[in-house]
């Protein structure tokens, strides 16, 4: 708490995305109506995967991971940016924007191991299937997500001991509508220009590592696939391209806005409206869509809800 006390700025302004007022109107219902979807998409498939039994295996246990954490990212300042489309002075407290920095490198360093620990499983399940069942466990599957939020946890601290003891006695108008770490440390009312690039940069190099790593993992995959010309080979390509896409919406506007900080603000404020509200948007859009075996479980259990037919079996049996 010692950082704090060396702060003089208790709070900071944020300018949003525009100040026209027509335009802060139809931002106001694009961006609600997506906020609403991702809630409920996301929810959706959480709550399929923990009611069915037929898909309670490892790929769906990491998939519905990813869900809740897409709705944990969606919530950490989507919903303030969506109330403040009508405040005409845009406000938040240091502590609030110290909160902002620590959920948004917590949840999208958790979801870059997570998405690393799908790669991985994808890869067991279809370039050595017969040790896949001895390999992702039950307990290896909860070790690999107790992971990824230990290793989110880890990345926001390093980010925040940087940023907690830096003092902060002028400036505070934040060019964004929400607290990231590139913009807040340049109001800093010290020269950290040398080590603020080192520091955010860093975040930009684990994220193109990352990037690199699945990409790889990928392609090993998919020459694996192509050595084989089955229906189960047809499926796995289609959940290895719905991985690769996800991976590929979140990964890009990370290393953009990392490894290059300081750049183009304009770009970086499309970039974080991408991958804090679109992306997880699309994650639900994109498993479901590609996924038939989750798409027919959600038709069933919809079916089930709105147009009773009298059946009280479950839709699939464990076998």
């Amino acid at each position: 708490m010692e950082g704090f006390n060396h702060s003089r700025v208790s709070e900071f302004v944020l300018l949003g995305l525009t100040d026209s007022s027509e335009l802060q109107i139809f931002l106001f219902v694009m961006f609600s109506i997506f906020y609403l979807m991702t809630m409920l998409g996301n929810s959706l498939i959480l709550l399929t995967v923990i009611s069915t039994p037929h898909l309670h295996s490892p790929m769906y246990f990491l998939l519905s991971n990813l869900s809740l954490i897409d709705m944990c990212l969606s919530s950490f300042a989507t919903p303030k940016m969506i109330m403040d489309f009508f405040t005409q002075h845009k406000t938040i407290f240091f502590e609030g924007c110290i909160s902002q920095i620590f959920f948004l490198h917590l949840f999208t360093g958790t979801e870059i191991v997570l998405l690393i620990s799908m790669s991985f499983d994808r890869y067991i399940a279809i370039c050595k299937p017969l040790h896949y069942s001895g390999i992702m466990s039950q307990r290896v599957c909860v070790g690999l997500v107790v992971t990824s939020w230990t290793v989110g946890f880890l990345h926001t601290m390093s980010q925040l001991a940087f940023t907690l003891y830096l003092p902060f006695c002028g400036p505070n108008v934040v060019d964004s509508f929400f607290c990231d770490l590139p913009l807040v440390i340049q109001l800093a009312c010290v020269d950290i220009y040398a080590l603020g690039i080192f520091m955010i940069s860093t975040s930009g190099v684990i994220a193109l590592t990352s990037f690199l790593l699945l990409l790889t993992s990928y392609i090993i995959v998919l020459v694996t696939i192509k050595s084989h010309s089955s229906k189960g080979s047809s499926k796995a390509l289609s959940t290895c391209m719905a991985h690769f896409i996800v991976v590929f919406l979140f990964f890009g506007p990370c290393i953009f806005i990392y490894v290059w900080p300081f750049s183009n603000f304009l770009v970086d404020q499309v970039l974080s409206v991408f991958y804090t509200i679109f992306t997880p948007f699309l994650n639900p859009l994109i498993y479901t869509l590609r996924n038939k075996e989750v798409k027919t479980v959600m038709k069933k259990k919809l079916s089930n809800q709105y147009f009773n037919v009298g059946k009280t079996t479950p839709c699939y049996s464990v076998q």
